[in-house]
């Protein structure tokens, strides 16, 4: 399994496993870019990656004597905090018949980056393309549609709508053309065997770790559906790769906030 995030991902990974409060907290740039180090990016790219996520509204900006430090801004608290309850809610237990929610959208060609934000809040909502704008969830997620439509200001251009699958025709072999099972159950078995065994020597390279392991878990929500086990059956490996990763994120938490707390303090 390799390991090679984009810059600015891995800065909201770091952030977000580690950046607490996460409403009034600061951190040092230059702290920040020492931990992209780490992981083996460049000075350059590192400031790079942090102006740019300042552009896109994600940090914000602030001198504090010779230092600039970042705050994260509300729409950053708001995803992470989203990205939260997905992660740590995956799988917590066996699904049966649910309600589905199906999606459709004809976003003009102008508003290209809005289709595109739409498309990956999408996906880690648990949804699947069925077609060019057209998606399907097997949750009710009325709610988090209606707050993503208007937050997207594209609510005239989609259309959402709830039910159930009839029974009269095979809806299990269907969702297996939206989401790729095989390959899902591949991805929790590489997680599985990539993760199970590793030696931690000092805070450090128990940073590094677990923030390997929350970045490549946090792929999981936008592949695994969590389809109804009355439908299909449960990806292989995923109970094992849950309990992985429930034990090993906070086992490591400590040493790797020490050194958080250490190399990103001016």
């Amino acid at each position: 399994m390799t390991f090679s995030p984009a810059p600015q991902d891995l800065v909201l990974t770091l952030l977000g496993a580690h950046h607490v409060p996460r409403e009034r907290g600061t951190v040092w740039s230059g702290g920040m870019v020492r931990l992209l180090g780490e992981f083996g990016f460049t000075e350059g790219a590192a400031r790079v990656a942090l102006n740019r996520l300042v552009a896109r509204d994600l940090l914000k900006p602030a001198k504090n004597g010779r230092h600039v430090h970042y705050a994260l801004t509300p729409r950053t608290v708001t995803v992470l905090a989203e990205g939260d309850q997905r992660i740590f809610t995956l799988g917590e237990r066996p699904r049966t018949e649910t309600t589905w929610t199906v999606l459709w959208h004809s976003i003009p060609e102008g508003r290209r980056l809005a289709r595109t934000r739409l498309v990956s809040r999408l996906r880690f909502l648990g949804f699947g393309s069925v077609q060019d704008g057209t998606w399907l969830a097997p949750h009710d997620r009325e709610k988090e549609l209606a707050a993503l439509l208007a937050e997207l200001d594209i609510a005239s251009h989609a259309g959402v709508m709830l039910g159930r699958p009839a029974t009269a025709v095979d809806f299990g072999a269907f969702v297996t053309r939206v989401w790729d099972l095989d390959e899902l159950s591949a991805r929790y078995r590489d997680f599985v065997d990539h993760f199970r065994d590793h030696e931690v020597t000092d805070d450090r390279a128990a940073l590094l770790l677990r923030t390997r392991l929350v970045h490549t878990f946090r792929e999981f929500p936008t592949l695994d559906p969590e389809l109804p086990e009355d439908l299909v059956p449960a990806p292989e490996c995923r109970a094992e790769a849950l309990r992985l990763f429930h034990d090993l994120y906070p086992a490591l938490a400590p040493a790797a906030q020490r050194h958080f707390d250490e190399v990103t303090a001016p």
